[in-house]
């Protein structure tokens, strides 16, 4: 099998101290070279390791013809103290140690400094006076030599950083010393005669040392592994996939077969990218190889798309495939107004993720601190917060299992120092779900809830979510909003009590009711008005030519915001919209107004969302887009804040002869299409009038209802 080991090679046994050495011997050597150089040295490790590393470092120069003495400035009371050194505290004494130390003059002495982040951690306001008196020490003595150590989940001062020519993390364990921190009694209780090491690496990588040791001791007594009972090796590795999880984490189970319906180019992306790769590299025994295959993994994601579509969900389920912990951070929830503890609160995020490892921080919002530069007009944290999370992502070893995953609404809007190779280098769009998405979705949340929908209720289900949820704000259906529809009906069965609930229609559309209120009954004039209205916009949707193709239309939502609609499909360009496609769009609008007028005589107040969508797209054209046959290729928009004007800015202040002839131009604009969906509406008029009566006696048509309007008659262009 990939990666065994003979046990008997292993060590029969460690003490603490060897797990230090056997760890971290090459980093020991360097910082024992650079003090004997006259260097100081700033260790970066957990408190755990601290007093092990330094007695490492104690021996190493103990050993030399003609070593130097490490001090070690401890703030303990010393033997035959004073009473008043006694009754001071702990900071007091670190203080006065220190000074000590640096006015001593001893050659050869290097200062320890094992409780530095402690002695020189900031207020909330900024450094704290015991910070500012260390700060003034340690630059006191321009040839003291100092060790320093800090803790990773503490910051340090730049003042302070800045005494240290050189800084070493020694954060979790490398691979390739793993094998020499097992026991071969420990490992015998997961192999008989050879083991596995990397298949214990990605659940310890974020580990010290002497936790490791600590957590492997735990199962010395256990009985030997044995072919017999392959299941007791799954066992302990999952004892120890529990001991290395922390607080705040998460261990999800979310199958991203079972558990997430539909969305299959998502789950092939996914799986391609990231999960096959990642079981290729268990079964590859050459280093070389796996080192390279661990270069290419993503460990930078970016999951985009509307609000409720799972992008969440499916970094859960990542994190289920690589039995990874999960840690999901707010970004809005990580930015504070106390300088540098919104840095403090992502170093923390990395630290406990890396303890876990494997993991995976999702950073929900991401856009809410990581905005493009010079388009977020914040306090200026932002900027440094963007600066500590790729700080950290690049401080990451490629054999750390550490996934860092950010979702948002707005992947336009992101810092592109994010999205640079190496980073978030994987992007995957989770759209609003398509009608197969959808169909997939119900049967999940069905096995889930233990309600069965007859074919024709799931289908009508699956039709009802196509369209918007408000027409207004134009958001469609997701995944979340079945999911409260099936909350809601599981609801229902549990009210009324009865052992074979059959869902009906009536049940879904009182389900999606927002309010939660009954379906909403119309009287017989208001639903002619709205059924004439949502004609209107229907004929000219399918007469005009580069408007996109129908899907439904409908009468029946219940919604008092939403009493009817016309759902159209995708545009088949998605990346280019022309000026013929704009004008269409707005004489669409423009078409219920005007069927209104033409058959009713009158018209009503349910226009009003239309108007104002039709002003604001010709507003648009006109003023940022250039679309206007007076005033040329002109924009109006102001600037956004580093020079760049953005599509939906407001106008910029202009002469009132300018703003008169945009104003012009608009109403000019607004009279063409206005006129155009009036000639094609008369022209249309028994098409229209038949699609009126067909929608009052079935509430619901699609494409080919109105298709046998027009005896099969083609508009559109290709």
């Amino acid at each position: 099998m990939a990666h065994e080991i003979s046990i008997d090679s292993l060590p029969v046994d460690l003490t603490d101290d060897d797990a230090v050495e056997a760890a971290y011997r090459d980093d020991l050597n360097l910082v024992q070279e650079k003090l004997t150089r006259g260097i100081s040295v700033l260790i970066e490790c957990e408190k755990q390791l601290t007093v092990h590393l330094f007695r490492a470092l104690r021996t190493r120069f103990k050993a030399l013809p003609e070593g130097r003495k490490l001090r070690l400035i401890t703030g303990h009371a010393q033997s035959g103290s004073d009473d008043m050194q006694v009754n001071q505290t702990l900071m007091q004494r670190l203080l006065q140690q220190l000074q000590q130390a640096v006015f001593s003059g001893a050659n050869h002495e290097i200062i320890v400094l094992p409780h530095l982040d402690i002695l020189t951690t900031t207020t909330r306001s900024g450094l704290s006076s015991e910070t500012r008196e260390a700060a003034a020490l340690l630059y006191e003595n321009p040839s003291a030599l100092y060790l320093g150590f800090k803790d990773p989940s503490f910051e340090l001062p730049k003042v302070i950083e800045s005494v240290f020519a050189l800084k070493i993390p020694l954060i979790g364990l490398a691979r390739d010393r793993l094998a020499s921190l097992i026991c071969q009694r420990e490992a015998r209780k997961l192999g008989a005669d050879t083991f596995n090491p990397f298949a214990l690496y990605k659940y310890v990588s974020g580990l010290n040392a002497i936790r490791l040791r600590q957590i492997l001791r735990h199962f010395s007594t256990r009985l030997d592994y044995s072919p017999s009972n392959p299941r007791s090796r799954e066992d302990i590795l999952h004892e120890i996939r529990q001991m290395t999880l922390v607080a705040d984490v998460d261990l999800p189970r979310v199958n991203l077969n079972e558990d997430i319906g539909g969305y299959e180019k998502v789950k092939k992306q996914i799986t391609k990218e990231i999960l096959d790769l990642l079981e290729a590299k268990e079964n590859i025994e050459d280093p070389a190889k796996i080192r390279h295959l661990e270069e290419i993994i993503p460990k930078g994601i970016i999951f985009w798309g509307p609000p409720g579509t799972g992008k969440t969900l499916f970094a859960k389920a990542i994190a289920t495939a690589l039995d990874a912990t999960v840690t999901i951070v707010s970004g809005p929830e990580l930015k504070s107004k106390w300088v540098g503890e919104s840095e403090e609160n992502l170093r923390r995020v990395f630290a406990q993720a890396r303890k876990s490892a494997p993991a995976l921080i999702v950073f929900d919002e991401l856009d809410s601190f990581a905005a493009a530069r010079g388009t977020y007009a914040g306090s200026g944290v932002e900027h440094s917060m963007v600066n500590q999370m790729l700080s950290e992502m690049d401080g990451f070893r490629k054999e750390e299992m550490v996934f860092v995953i950010g979702t948002t609404n707005f992947v336009e809007s992101l810092d592109s120092a994010l999205l640079r190779p190496g980073r978030f280098e994987l992007s995957i769009h989770i759209s609003s779900p398509r009608e197969k998405d959808r169909e997939a979705i119900l049967k999940v949340y069905e096995g889930k809830f233990q309600i069965t929908l007859d074919d024709e209720v799931r289908d009508y289900a699956v039709q009802k979510t196509g369209g918007y949820v408000d027409d207004i704000s134009r958001m469609r259906y997701s995944g979340d909003h079945l999911y409260a529809m099936m909350r809601a009906l599981k609801r229902e069965e549990l009210r009324r009590s009865e052992d074979d609930f059959s869902p009906t229609c009536d049940d879904i559309d009182e389900a999606l009711s927002r309010s939660g209120d009954k379906k909403k009954k119309l009287q017989k004039k208001e639903e002619d008005t709205i059924a004439v209205h949502e004609a209107g916009h229907a004929i000219l949707a399918y007469v005009l030519p580069h408007c996109p193709n129908i899907e439904k239309i409908t009468i029946a939502t219940g919604e008092e915001e939403t009493l009817g609609y016309v759902m159209q499909a995708v545009k088949k360009n998605k990346y280019i919209t022309t000026e013929e496609e704009l004008r269409d769009d707005i004489c669409v609008m423009l078409g219920g107004r005007e069927a209104e007028r033409q058959l009713l005589g009158k018209v009503s107040v349910g226009a009003y969302s239309d108007l104002q969508r039709a002003n604001e797209v010709v507003r648009m054209m006109v003023e940022e887009l250039g679309m206007s046959s007076s005033l040329g290729a002109l924009t109006f928009n102001e600037p956004a804040q580093g020079g760049a004007s953005t599509i939906g800015a407001k106008r910029r202040s202009v002469s009132e002869e300018t703003a008169r002839e945009i104003d012009v131009e608009i109403q000019k604009i607004l009279d063409f299409e206005w006129i155009r969906a009036k000639e094609l509406l008369d022209r249309h008029r028994d098409e229209l009038n038949a699609l009126r009566n067909q929608l009052l006696e079935e509430k619901t048509l699609g494409l080919k209802d109105i298709k046998e309007i027009f005896d099969g008659k083609e508009f559109k262009v290709e």
